[in-house]
Parts: C-alpha cells; structure tokens; sequence
C-alpha cells in the first residue's frame, strides 16, 4: 500500500483502541477541530495518518470522509468499527472486510431503481482491493494470534474473518422482523452498520482507494441493543487495537 497520508475513521471513541494514544506516544500529534470534530495528525506505526471520529450515520460519514480528502489531503480512508452480523454464519466476535458496499435504506424509485443512487448509475461501491487485502491479511493474523484467548475471555466463539458486501443505513437494525427483511432483500449482506457505504460512495466519487473492516458485535435482532453495547463497551477497542496495528505496521 503506498499513501502519502492515511484517513483513519471510526463512529466511535472505542472502534479507534488505542491509536491515538499509541500516535501520542511516538511522537508529535498535531490536533485541528473542524466541523465539531477533531483531526489527529502524526504518525501512527510509522505512516503517516489523520485520525478522526465520524460520529454515527451516513451523513457524519459522508461529511468527515469529504474533510479528510479536501483538507487534510488524505489519499486513501479506512474505516474500523462493529456493526452486526446479516448473513447467518456471521457471528458475533467475527470480522467483516467489505469487499463491496451500499446503502439498504435509499430508495429513489420509480425514478432510479432501489439502491441505486441517482446520477452514479450504481448502486454497489467496491472497496479497494490492496487495501482490503491488506486489512483481510492483519485480521487473520490478530485471529490467528489471539482468537482462542478472546473465545475464552470475551465468550465469543471462535472468530473468523470474511470478506464480501456490508450494507448501510440510517437506522439500527433490533429486531427479528427487520433482520429478516435485509436477507430476503439482499441475501449476499454479511453486515449492516451505519456509514460504511457513504464513506465508499465519497471516495468513489473523488478517486481515493477505501476499506472498511467490521468487528460483529450482534445478530442485528431483538437482542442487539444490550448486545452492541457490552462488546463496543468490553471488547471492540482490543480488536480494533489488534487489526490496526498489524494492518499500520505491515504498511509503514
């Protein structure tokens, strides 16, 4: 992976771990508020990186990912975070690296077909392949290393990593009736999250290579509120942590 600087984007204080401590650390971290957000600039694992919380949602997404090419001159964006599983075999404690994205709940018919968003002719976004890859690679060392202490500390079952389509929408999916309609809708859905896909469609638009790795912190069913909020709570920052770093260090 060759970039001159690197956005790094989460929703939320624990989907980073601890990066900006670790950039802290090492050396000089330059802070710039911006739109009620804050821009970390330094080196994380020795490449350069602007590091930054989006917030929740397809617009804070959008937004943040639109400053971090625009002002910050990053040249590629990754997003880390949870999200929860769609596809049966996708459980909890597993990770998701898209290799495509889109937006479940946009809806422009019977102008532009369902999904697809108007004037781009599209309705999937693909990630960047090398990126990916990249991402893929450090997610199945981390699991590989550390995967049987997480199934016993955390009482997760064994992690795997999967790689395939992760779907976006302003609205967070706890409910069996919702979870079902997203498989017979999109049946190749691995997971659903909150910003994913408007990140992908802002760097499509702009020319910059993206990836977007997800951690499986619930079913998306009538348990997903208590569950998202033990793992983002308990889990989410080591495997964040564990991904990051050996994602930055193999890149550096």
């Amino acid at each position: 992976m060759k970039t001159k600087r690197l956005g790094i984007m989460a929703a939320l204080p624990q989907e980073l771990g601890d990066l900006i401590a670790q950039m802290r650390a090492a050396g000089e971290v330059r802070t710039v508020t911006l739109g009620q957000r804050e821009y970390y600039i330094g080196d994380a694992h020795g490449l350069p990186a602007v590091v930054t919380l989006a917030r929740i949602g397809k617009v804070a997404a959008a937004a943040t990912a639109s400053a971090l090419v625009h002002v910050f001159d990053a040249d590629a964006i990754v997003f880390t975070g949870v999200a929860g599983g769609v596809r049966a075999d996708v459980q909890v404690g597993d990770v998701v690296v898209a290799d495509a994205l889109m937006q479940h709940d946009l809806d422009a018919s019977p102008l532009f077909p369902r999904y697809e968003v108007p004037l781009l002719d599209r309705a999937r976004f693909d990630a960047d392949r090398a990126l990916s890859d990249a991402l893929a690679a450090a997610a199945d060392a981390f699991i590989a290393e550390e995967g049987g202490a997480l199934a016993e500390r955390f009482a997760v079952a064994a992690p795997r990593v999967h790689r395939g389509l992760v779907v976006s929408g302003d609205r967070f999916i706890a409910s069996h009736d919702a979870l079902f309609a997203l498989r017979d809708a999109l049946p190749d859905a691995l997971a659903v999250e909150m910003e994913g896909a408007a990140i992908a469609q802002v760097c499509y638009e702009h020319g910059v290579p993206c990836a977007v790795v997800r951690t499986i912190s619930d079913a998306a069913d009538a348990a997903a509120p208590l569950s998202f909020t033990e793992f983002l709570t308990s889990i989410a920052a080591t495997y964040s942590s564990g991904i990051l770093s050996r994602f930055l260090r193999a890149a550096g």
